[in-house]
């Protein structure tokens, strides 16, 4: 079996994680969002893309869901004593990804081969894909005005009321050679439970991908990231409610309704499933928290039972 996998941020790598374990990695291929992407210092910061390939080398840090475990900040508190500004946590260990990728960008590499290099070079055996080369920044509309997306989620901390999403560049974007290949020759295709907005959503505005979703044969599946009306980890419930959508695992469902197959439904919610079906695709409930390793493969197992 092939299977691609959409990914954000934490909730993503998780699944991943177990991904890995249930099935041959070499069969597994990753879009990442690089929506989070921005520059800090000169150099070209990729947090979605990082802790992807840092879960799936095991150098992730478990207590922060980013960076690397163990890192020391001792570059980031000279800066501090410097007089810089380091809003972003950056660490030692992690400064080395951002500075090697900044270089090789500028000799003039794509992201995709950086992003397939440093993962090889960690011995992470799935394909990661960034899901384009050019930057298409996310830019959050909120009642402050328009933010990029660092701004609002790491200096304000999700402060001000979200109204809307837009994306710098995006006109100009389009899928690494491989990505629609992967999706078309897949045989499921599987939404990782992260933000739709923030983590999914830029993914999904690539041209071509929402139509390739729409268009294959594999089946896609896709795992909630809202338990009970609450966010698993970030501000997708929050983002639903201040955009006046239903805040519970439907209200994931309804954005995802033109290309699903399955939506699975965490088994706290499973009063959900009537109303989630009502929308025209297969539901099926899990445990979906996923706070341990056998947790991870549970779910991971148990979506590939779904889709085979």
């Amino acid at each position: 079996m092939k299977v691609v996998a959409l990914a954000g941020g934490v909730g993503a790598a998780k699944l991943l994680s177990g991904l890995v374990r249930a099935m041959p990695p070499e069969n597994l291929t990753v879009i990442v969002n690089t929506g989070d992407d921005f520059s800090w210092m000169g150099l070209y910061i990729c947090p979605d893309l990082d802790t992807v390939t840092y879960t799936l080398a095991g150098m992730d840090n478990p207590k922060t869901g980013w960076g690397v475990r163990e890192d020391s900040f001792r570059a980031l508190n000279r800066l501090k004593e410097l007089g810089s500004d380091p809003w972003f946590r950056v660490g030692d260990v992690d400064l080395a990804t951002h500075l090697h990728r900044t270089e090789q960008m500028r000799c003039g590499s794509s992201l995709t081969s950086i992003t397939q290099q440093i993962a090889e070079r960690n011995a992470v055996r799935c394909k990661i894909f960034p899901m384009t080369d050019v930057p298409a920044p996310t830019l959050v509309e909120t009642n402050e005005g328009t933010l990029p997306f660092q701004d609002y989620f790491v200096r304000r901390r999700c402060a001000p009321s979200v109204t809307g999403f837009s994306s710098r560049g995006m006109e100009g974007a389009h899928p690494p050679p491989g990505v629609l290949e992967a999706i078309e020759g897949s045989s499921a295709v599987i939404v990782c439970p992260s933000n739709p907005f923030i983590s999914i959503g830029p993914i999904l505005s690539v041209p071509g991908v929402r139509e390739a979703l729409r268009g294959t044969t594999a089946r896609v599946l896709a795992v909630t990231p809202i338990i009970s009306g609450q966010s698993v980890k970030g501000p997708a419930a929050a983002m639903l409610k201040q955009m006046g959508l239903d805040v519970s695992a439907l209200g994931v469902a309804e954005l995802y309704r033109d290309f699903l197959d399955i939506f699975v439904l965490d088994q706290r919610d499973k009063a959900l499933a009537s109303r989630i079906a009502a929308l025209g695709m297969r539901v099926h409930t899990a445990n979906t928290l996923m706070n341990s390793s056998e947790e991870k493969l549970d779910l991971a197992l148990g979506l590939l039972a779904m889709v085979s």
